[in-house]
C-alpha cells in the first residue's frame, strides 16, 4: 500500500506541475459541453417553445381557409404571416427568409361544398331520398391543391412532418364538410346535430417508466452524460504522454532498480487519473445544475440519482484509465501517443453515440457501436438520467466497462514484462 501511495503521489506531483495539461483536463471539457448544449438546445426544445414563422397566402377567403388558419394558430407551432402575393411569397422562401409558405387555392370552399353536395345527393338518391333533386349531370370540378413552398435548406424530416400535419388537417375539414352536407339533406333543423364530428381515435404519448415519474429528455440530459464521457476518455492523452515522457527521461529505468512492480506503478497512475475523471464529472454536473439555468438552458435534474451517476462515472473512468495505460505502455514517443490517442477517442465517441444517436446510424455502425466503451457508459448514463433505473439494471454496462479496464491493464502489464524480460 505504501508503494502504491508513493507512486500516486509522484503522479499527482507531475500532474499539478503541468498547468496547461490541467486546463485541458478541466476547463476545455466545460467549455465544450456549454457550447455544444447551447447549439443543440433548439433542436431538443418542443416546437411550442420555438414557433416557426410561415407565410399563408389565402386565395379562397372562405370557410375552409379560415378553418385552416384557425387550426394553424391554435397549434401553437407557427407564427402566421398572411400574404397576398404567391410569387412574392415564393421569392421569400427561396431567399431563406421563411421556411414555409402555404398557398390556399381559389374557390376551395365553394368547389368543395359543391362537390360534396353532389356526392351526398347522389348517395341519397340511391336510397330513394330526394331523388328528384339529384342533378342529371355532375359539375366538372377539378381537384384542388394546397401548395407548400419549402426553403431548399429545410430538412427532409421537417418537410414530411409538416406535409403530414397539413394533410391530416385538410382531411378532417373534408370529413366535417361531408357530415354537414348529409345533415343538411336529411334534417330540416339546421341546429340539430345528428353526427358527432369529433375524432373517435386519438394518440397519447407515454414515456414508459415502470410507474415512476416520467421525464422528458432535453438537451442537458443528453449532452451532460455524452460530453462527460468524452472528457473522461480524453484523459488517455495526458496519461499516455506522461508515461512516454518517463520512458524517454529514464524514469522507468530507475524504477526497475527498485523493488516495485509495474502493476504498482500503473496502480498509482490509475488512482490519480481516476480521481481526475470523477472531478471532471462533478464539474460537469455543477455546470448543468447551476450555470445552465443562468444562460437560458434547461437545468440538470440529479435529484435521487447522484449515487448511481457517480457509480457509472467511476467505472467509465476505469475504462478510460485502462486504455490510457495500454497506450502509454505501447507508445514509444509523444508523436505516437498524442495523435493516436486523440483520434482514437474521437472514433470511440463517433461510434459510441456521443455525436449522433445510435438508432440514427446505419446498421453496420449500430453493430460497431456495441464495441465502444463510450456506448456502454452512455447507455448506463441514459438509464440513470432518463429511465430511473436501479443499480441492478446498469450492471451489464458497468460490467463491460470493468472488463475493458482489466483487459487493457493486463495487456499493458504483459506487454511490458515481455518487452523488458532479461
Amino acid at each position: 500500500m505504501h508503494k502504491l501511495l508513493a507512486s500516486a503521489s509522484k503522479e499527482l506531483l507531475l500532474l499539478t506541475r503541468d498547468l496547461g495539461g490541467l486546463a485541458v483536463l478541466f476547463i476545455m471539457p466545460l467549455l465544450l459541453v456549454i457550447v455544444i448544449t447551447t447549439v443543440q438546445d433548439g433542436t431538443f426544445k418542443t416546437i411550442k417553445q420555438n414557433k416557426i414563422d410561415i407565410i399563408l397566402v389565402d386565395k379562397d377567403h372562405g370557410e375552409v381557409s379560415q378553418t385552416i388558419l384557425k387550426n394553424l394558430k391554435s397549434s401553437n407551432m407557427f407564427n402566421i404571416i398572411e400574404h397576398v402575393n404567391e410569387n412574392e411569397a415564393q421569392k421569400q422562401i427561396q431567399n431563406g427568409k421563411y421556411q414555409l409558405a402555404i398557398i390556399i387555392p381559389e374557390n376551395l370552399t365553394s368547389d368543395l361544398n359543391l362537390k360534396i353536395s353532389e356526392n351526398v345527393a347522389g348517395i341519397l338518391a340511391k336510397f330513394g331520398v330526394d331523388e328528384e333533386e339529384v342533378p342529371q349531370e355532375k359539375s366538372e370540378i377539378n381537384s384542388k391543391e394546397v401548395k407548400l413552398y419549402f426553403d431548399p435548406a429545410t430538412q427532409f424530416s421537417f418537410r414530411n412532418s409538416i406535409k403530414s400535419g397539413i394533410n391530416q388537417m385538410v382531411s378532417k375539414i373534408e370529413t366535417k364538410t361531408i357530415y354537414k352536407a348529409f345533415q343538411e339533406e336529411i334534417s330540416d333543423d339546421p341546429l340539430e346535430e345528428i353526427f358527432d364530428t369529433e375524432s373517435f381515435i386519438s394518440f397519447k404519448e407515454i414515456i414508459p417508466n415502470s410507474g415512476k415519474e416520467a421525464m422528458i429528455p432535453n438537451s442537458t440530459q443528453h449532452n451532460i452524460p455524452a460530453w462527460s464521457l468524452f472528457a473522461i476518455f480524453f484523459i488517455i492523452l495526458p496519461l499516455s504522454i506522461n508515461m512516454v515522457k518517463e520512458k524517454n527521461q529514464g524514469t522507468f529505468v530507475r524504477l526497475r532498480t527498485h523493488p516495485v512492480s509495474y502493476a504498482t506503478v500503473l496502480g498509482g497512475k490509475a488512482v490519480v487519473f481516476l480521481v481526475v475523471s470523477l472531478i471532471q464529472f462533478a464539474l460537469m454536473l455543477l455546470v448543468g445544475i447551476y450555470l445552465f439555468p443562468l444562460i437560458g438552458l434547461p437545468q440538470l435534474d440529479v435529484s435521487g440519482r447522484l449515487p448511481l451517476l457517480f457509480v457509472v462515472a467511476f467505472f467509465a473512468g476505469l475504462a478510460a484509465v485502462g486504455l490510457g495505460l495500454l497506450l502509454g505502455t505501447i507508445a514509444k514517443s509523444q508523436e505516437q501517443s498524442a495523435p493516436f490517442g486523440a483520434t482514437f477517442v474521437v472514433i470511440l465517441a463517433a461510434i459510441g453515440g456521443v455525436w449522433v444517436p445510435v438508432f440514427a446510424m446505419p446498421k453496420l455502425m449500430q453493430t460497431l457501436s456495441n464495441l465502444s466503451p463510450m456506448n456502454w457508459g452512455l447507455s448506463a448514463f441514459y438509464d440513470v438520467f432518463l429511465r430511473n433505473v436501479e443499480f441492478i439494471e446498469i450492471v451489464p454496462e458497468i460490467g463491460l466497462l470493468t472488463l475493458f479496464f482489466l483487459v487493457t491493464t493486463s495487456t499493458a502489464i504483459i506487454y511490458y514484462k515481455r518487452k523488458n524480460a532479461v
